[in-house]
Formats: structure tokens, C-alpha cells, sequence
């Protein structure tokens, strides 16, 4: 049994392999791949992971990094969030620090509605939420495609997003007559949150980049469908990341000098003050276009959003993470995507944005606790390799700097989760309260029955779709150094898929 298992340990750490292997597509029919001909990364996750290539590597340099500027949605996020840092801590607190969600595209549509009809007409917690759930719908018929047209989609974006940044940036600047002085911008405080010192309710306006920044690891859970994973894949996000940093911090300034007076666009009757900043520099038809500019970029958010999350239900499925993992992890034979994984994902996103019918603060709360949990998520494994000193670098690294990023990172997590789950308004009540603390303790308690209840007996860690060919008495080495493995598929209750390979 022990020299079992250290096979399957060897058949992990194995780089390259030769021979065939047998596997099921996801129509049933049995194939037979050599492994040579297979590119690097579909043959490393064959054989050195275990796991079936089903994803098809459309993605290059251009839509990957398209792919991972789309997560931030920069000019759409900022747009959503900018009253974060107005009401804590003013203009200063905005240009100091830097949520998109379906919930925050059905504002931006609406809010383009509203501004048409010269604001006779306003949304309604109801028709945000009905708009929002038809959104997501629309969503998830997107991300139904092939990976083959979401590579093409997403290609187009972040040419789209950086026109519309800079055009809008140049326009409010050029049309607007009253602007602020630099010393307003960049040293006044004015904070209505309610919170003393004035100091402590300034640093609430970090929540506004906290939500740009987050879910930036997406572009991790594509990479079975981009070429060159291990090299394009922290390219991007780290090429991403310095483009939304350098470009939300030149934006949040443009803002606070074009802004006019803060609590007029506080009190705006869209609930979007930078919407009525658009519309109060610009114009009726100026607003519009880049409000709506600024919806279109948020669903491209919600479309790699999705794309991700459907990829995320799929991997964690493929080693029986989550309950009735056989069916979220079935691919389409027409498109080669986990359809079920996509449409599983549009209801519990649908259902949870329901809670907003009820109350708009634990709605908030939900937003903020996957903020939390998205950013936990992140750093445990940075907290473990700096602790454990286990972590082999790829071919893309930052080299010595790795240590110094690291430590800022959890410092980081650590200081955006405590303004995460504090209410941002003081006095507090039931209005203004952060429910955020009360699910994150929630979803921990739950998670940890349901661990011990039964989660521990079927979920053992990442599986590998491969065992020792029990025929060949183990691994048989010969005189070439080779041996002779199986790898195929483990379904539950079912027999494994064998075939013969050759490793080196």
C-alpha cells in the first residue's frame, strides 16, 4: 500500500511523459491522446496533475490581459464606489484610495434611465433587483459560448475600457467650467459618516479601491484555457494590477476636481454620484453615454466574473469538493464548457441578490463578506509559503521582492477586513448596521459542521484522474529509465478508464 501511494506521489512530481493515455470526453466516448502531442501545460495537467485537459487554449497575451484588466472594471467600479471615500473622509480620502456586481450594473443601467427621462423616473430597490436578476440571466447565456467566442469577446474589452477612461477623464476636464483647486483635491477632509476621529472615518475610503482590487486572481482559474499559463497568467494579473492602480488613482482625481459641490451629488436622486457628475459637466446626452459606457463595462466584469466562477464550481467539482459534484462537472460536447457549473452559478447569484429586497444593509453585508472571503482566500496560501518555505517559484517570479509583496499583501488583507466589516455610518442601527462580521461568522460555523459532518469522509484533497496500472505490479522501471503507467478517470462508484503510458 505504501509503495501505492508513493507511486501516485512520483506520478505527481513527473514533469514530462510519453505514451498515450486514454480518456473520456465529455460526450462518453473513450479516446486515446499521446501525450507528445499534446502542448506543455495540457500535458503537465495530464500527467504530472492528473487531471484531463477538456478546456480548449484559446487565450493569448492580449485576451488574457484583457481578461484580467475586465475583473477590476476600473471606470465602472470607481463609479459604483466613489461615494464610499465622499462620505468618510471627502476628496482627499478619494484620491488616497481606490461590489462590481450584477447589483451594481442594474444601478448604472437605471441610473441611465433616470437621467433620460430627465428624472422623472426612479429606481426602485425592487426594479434594481428585477433588472439585476434579468442581468444575470443575460450573463449566463454569455458565458453558455465556447471558450472560442469568450476569448474574442474578451480580446475587444480592454481596448473598449481604456478609450472610455481616457476620452471621459479628457472631457470632464476640458467641459467643466467650475473645477476645484489642487489644495481641495488633495488635503481637504470632510467626513458626514458619523465616526470620530475624523482620521479613523477617513480610512473608509480605502473601501472604494479595496473593491476595485479584489477578485484579481480570476484570470488563475482560466488558465486550463490559456496558452502558456504558467507565463501569461501572473503577467497579466501583475500587468492588470499596475494599470488599475496607476489608472483608478489618475481617475479619482479627475473626479474630485470636476466634481462640484460633494453633498449636492451626494444627494443625487440616481443614488450615483458620479453619474450626476457625468450629467452635471457634461449634459443630458453626455451622461448618458458614459453611464451607459460604464454599464457595458461592469457586464464585461460580470462576464469574466462568471466565466471564472463557473471554472471555480467546475475544478472544485473535479475533486469532489462541493455536493453533486458529477454534474457541475459535465462539459457541453457542443461548446466544451461546464454549462452546468455556468447556470448553477447564475441562480445562487440571483438568489443571493434577493436579499436586497428585504433589507439594502444585508445585502451590503453579503457584498462585503465574498470581499473578506475572496481576500482570505488569497493570502492564506501567501501566509503558508512564507511560514512553510515550500514554494517552488514558476518561470514567471518577482525574485527577491516576492518576500517584501508578500508581507505587504497580508498587512493589506489584515487592515481591508477590519474597515470591511465595520459599519460605515455611526450612530449605528439597523439601517446603517454592517451584517458582514454576523455572515462571515455564520458561513464559518457552517462551514466547520458541515466539514466534520460529513465533508472530511469524501473530500481527501485535490484528486488526480490517474492511478498505478494494479496489472503491472506498480511502476517497472527498465534499462531506458521508463516506466509504465494508468491514467484515466476515477467517476464515483465506477471503474477506472485504463490505458498504458510511458514516463521519464
Amino acid at each position: 500500500m505504501a509503495e501505492k501511494v508513493n507511486d501516485i506521489e512520483d506520478l505527481r512530481q513527473r514533469k514530462k511523459s510519453v505514451g498515450v493515455v486514454e480518456l473520456q470526453g465529455p460526450d462518453g466516448q473513450a479516446r486515446i491522446v499521446n501525450l507528445e502531442e499534446l502542448t506543455d501545460a495540457d500535458a503537465e495537467l495530464a500527467a504530472k496533475f492528473g487531471y484531463k485537459p477538456v478546456f480548449k487554449r484559446e487565450f493569448g497575451y492580449l485576451s488574457t490581459f484583457s481578461f484580467a484588466v475586465s475583473i477590476s472594471g476600473l471606470f465602472a467600479t470607481v463609479s459604483t464606489t466613489f461615494s464610499y471615500a465622499l462620505y468618510a473622509g471627502g476628496p482627499s480620502s478619494a484620491v488616497a484610495g481606490l461590489a462590481s456586481s450584477e447589483y451594481g450594473a442594474a444601478q448604472l443601467l437605471l441610473a441611465a434611465v433616470s437621467m433620460g427621462s430627465d428624472f422623472r423616473y426612479l429606481p426602485t430597490t425592487g426594479m434594481v433587483i428585477g433588472v439585476m436578476a434579468a442581468l444575470t440571466v443575460l450573463t449566463g447565456f454569455v458565458n453558455s459560448l465556447s471558450t472560442y467566442w469568450m476569448e474574442k469577446m474578451t480580446k475587444t474589452y480592454v481596448i473598449f475600457h481604456i478609450a472610455i477612461l481616457v476620452t471621459c477623464s479628457i472631457a470632464l476636464l476640458a467641459r467643466c467650467e467650475n473645477r476645484h483647486d489642487a489644495k481641495y483635491v488633495f488635503t481637504d477632509v470632510s467626513a458626514t459618516s458619523g465616526w470620530k476621529p475624523i482620521g479613523f472615518s477617513w480610512l473608509f475610503g480605502f473601501l472604494s479601491v479595496s473593491w476595485t482590487m479584489t477578485d484579481y486572481d480570476a484570470t488563475a482559474h482560466i488558465t486550463e484555457e490559456i496558452s502558456e499559463p504558467e507565463v501569461k497568467a501572473p503577467w497579466a494579473i501583475s500587468l492588470a494590477m499596475l494599470f488599475t492602480y496607476v489608472g483608478g488613482f489618475l481617475f479619482n482625481i479627475v473626479l474630485c476636481f470636476v466634481m462640484g459641490d460633494m453633498a449636492s451629488i451626494l444627494e443625487s436622486p440616481m443614488q450615483q454620484p458620479v453619474a450626476q457628475i457625468f450629467y452635471n459637466v457634461l449634459g443630458k446626452s453626455g451622461g448618458i453615454f458614459y453611464t451607459v459606457c460604464a454599464f457595458f463595462i461592469i457586464k464585461f466584469v460580470t462576464f469574466t466574473g462568471m466565466q471564472s466562477l463557473a471554472r471555480t464550481v467546475f475544478a472544485s467539482s473535479r475533486d469532489h469538493l462541493i455536493p453533486l459534484s458529477d454534474t457541475w462537472v459535465r462539459i457541453n460536447p457542443v461548446t466544451q464548457t461546464p454549462l452546468y457549473a455556468v447556470w448553477i452559478s447564475v441562480f445562487w447569484a440571483i438568489v443571493i441578490n434577493l436579499i436586497g429586497l428585504g433589507s439594502y444593509a444585508a445585502i451590503a453585508g453579503v457584498f462585503a463578506t465574498t470581499a473578506i472571503a475572496l481576500d482570505w482566500s488569497y493570502c492564506i496560501p501567501i501566509v503558508c509559503k512564507m511560514a512553510f518555505g515550500q514554494f517552488e517559484p514558476g518561470p514567471w517570479h518577482m525574485g527577491r521582492l516576492s518576500w517584501w509583496v508578500n508581507a505587504y499583501a497580508v498587512v493589506w488583507t489584515l487592515f481591508a477586513s477590519i474597515i470591511f466589516i465595520l459599519p460605515t455610518v455611526r450612530p449605528v442601527d439597523g439601517v446603517t448596521m454592517n451584517y458582514a462580521v454576523a455572515f462571515l461568522g455564520a458561513i464559518l460555523i457552517f462551514s466547520a459542521i458541515f466539514w466534520y459532518i460529513g465533508g472530511r469522509r469524501y473530500y481527501t484533497g485535490p484528486l488526480i484522474e490517474a492511478q498505478v496500472d494494479e496489472n503491472a505490479s506498480g511502476l517497472t522501471g527498465n534499462s531506458s529509465g521508463n516506466s509504465t503507467v494508468s491514467i484515466g478517470e476515477f467517476p464515483r462508484g465506477g471503474e477506472m478508464r485504463k490505458s498504458q503510458g510511458t514516463t521519464t
